[in-house]
């Protein structure tokens, strides 16, 4: 099915507004001694500098683009309101003819300023970066030369008990039960010894021996 076409009010204005002023401006730089081709070329030289002020002003609203457009701005209006019986147009004033003819010169600088020159820093438009991609995990290189683990250290052989002669257990029981008659408890490690006169490993023997 067709889709049907809208009526744009603001489309048709924009269009009755362009071709009144396309043809204003014919009649003017015609009046002003441009005949044939010369005076068609005039509307479009104005309307290429407008093209080119706009797309300047899409990228970077600078002081230049703003001064181009008043110039194409003026040229446009001024034609306008000089084709609306301001002016008579039969007995064109000297000014306005070098006006006229120095157009396209003027009409070459802005284009070519307006297209060719940097657009400054400061009304750029700021991007974004790119966000980095991360970095990459660093190789791990083996250790050329491991550790070796250290092993723990064998257990010392506990200490052997000394060797009691049995004399000497004979006369350790014979001083215990001394003690045990005397205090009614059994004789300790540190009296045994004592009362012995022998070192402490071998009194835990015998005392071992006498419980």
């Amino acid at each position: 099915m067709p889709r049907s076409i809208r009526f744009d009010a603001v489309l048709v204005q924009a269009v009755i507004a362009g071709a009144l002023s396309f043809a204003h401006l014919h009649d003017l730089a015609a009046a002003a001694g441009q005949t044939g081709w010369k005076a068609w070329a005039y509307p479009v030289s104005v309307d290429l500098l407008l093209v080119a002020v706009w797309r300047r002003l899409r990228t970077a609203r600078s002081k230049l683009a703003w001064f181009w457009f008043l110039v194409a701005l003026v040229a446009s209006l001024g034609a306008n309101i000089a084709t609306a019986g301001m002016l008579d147009l039969d007995h064109v004033p000297a000014w306005l003819r070098i006006l006229v003819a120095g157009w396209p010169a003027l009409a070459f600088l802005g284009g070519t300023l307006l297209t060719h020159s940097p657009t400054p820093a400061a009304d750029q438009v700021p991007i974004p970066p790119a966000p980095a991609a991360p970095a990459p995990a660093p190789d791990i290189e083996p250790d050329p030369d491991p550790v070796a683990p250290v092993e723990p250290a064998p257990a010392l052989p506990a200490a052997a008990t000394p060797a009691v002669p049995p004399a000497l257990v004979d006369h350790a029981r014979k001083v215990a039960a001394d003690h045990r008659t005397r205090t009614g408890s059994p004789i300790d490690t540190d009296t045994l010894r004592a009362r012995l006169g022998i070192p402490e490993d071998l009194a835990g023997a015998i005392a071992a021996q006498l419980a």
